[in-house]
């Protein structure tokens, strides 16, 4: 986490007359952070980058993406009153947030795996400001952080279709594309999916589609002979109760909004140790 990016969240937390944190006498207290539920661990880096700013001393144990039991420890920390009471409730907010998407996209991962080796991937629906960490926690967790941002890969979407049409959107890309981009396409059907393989596209993203549709047009491109290189992902609806439905399809890539939006918070707590 970058200085101005530390400093601008204690400031909002902090604001310009912090008495609560002053109230106590000024003294070296220790303490530990530890999990109230059963979780996946995301959010060390951010954790100690709060730590090293505030000249708060630290250990762990852990790494992101392991599995920790109710009642773990994460951090054991020491230092002054003030800094600790300040970090506090950043420091349970970005734990709590983030090891809850780890631990949603561990629970997706796990269960697409019981029947294949496809990805699951997360994307781009994130809360604005938040997105490296909430893709980070997803890599934690045992998923794909997709697109980081637009440039990293050319998305024709529908809105691109409907003016372009799915060729000439693909033609144009691939005339603008750098040597290291990709270029991906939504489609609705299996007819528009096999035109824009035929026409070059690299991911065939398969948009709003049932699980049987998925399997039909799946099938369909395989029959088409379409080159090898060429990634077949779905995205659209897919939750942890369908999901199980999508990973029988035969996609390589299950891209999942609900990794990060419908993630619930890890209950974690902060206990001064007298």
């Amino acid at each position: 986490m970058f200085t101005h990016e530390i400093e601008r969240f204690l400031e909002e937390d902090i604001g310009y007359n912090d008495i609560s944190c002053k109230l106590v006498p000024q003294r070296h207290v220790e303490a530990i952070i530890f999990t109230k539920e059963n979780c996946t661990i995301a959010g060390i880096e951010v954790t100690t980058s709060f730590f090293d700013y505030l000249g708060i001393n630290y250990s762990t144990e852990h790494s992101n993406g392991d599995r920790l039991s109710k009642g773990g420890i994460i951090f054991s920390i020491s230092g002054s009153s003030l800094s600790i009471l300040r970090a506090e409730r950043l420091v349970l907010n970005f734990l709590g947030h983030l090891c809850g998407i780890a631990t949603n996209t561990r629970r997706c991962v796990d269960i697409a795996r019981q029947h294949s080796d496809v990805r699951i991937a997360c994307t781009r629906k994130t809360t604005p400001g938040l997105r490296k960490y909430e893709k980070m926690a997803v890599i934690a967790g045992g998923g794909d952080p997709h697109r980081f941002n637009l440039s990293d890969t050319i998305m024709i979407k529908d809105n691109h279709v409907k003016m372009m049409g799915i060729e000439d959107s693909i033609l144009s890309a691939k005339r603008m594309a750098g040597f290291t981009q990709k270029i991906e396409i939504e489609v609705e059907s299996a007819n528009d999916a096999i035109i824009a393989a035929s026409a070059g596209a690299d991911i065939i993203m398969l948009d709003n589609m049932g699980p049987m549709e998925v399997t039909d047009t799946v099938d369909m491109l395989m029959r088409s002979s379409i080159p090898e290189h060429v990634i077949i992902e779905v995205s659209g609806g897919i939750n942890v109760d369908n999901l199980e439905d999508y990973a029988k399809t035969g996609v390589d890539v299950i891209s999942m909004g609900s990794l990060i939006h419908q993630s619930q918070w890890i209950d974690v707590s902060l206990e001064i140790i007298e």
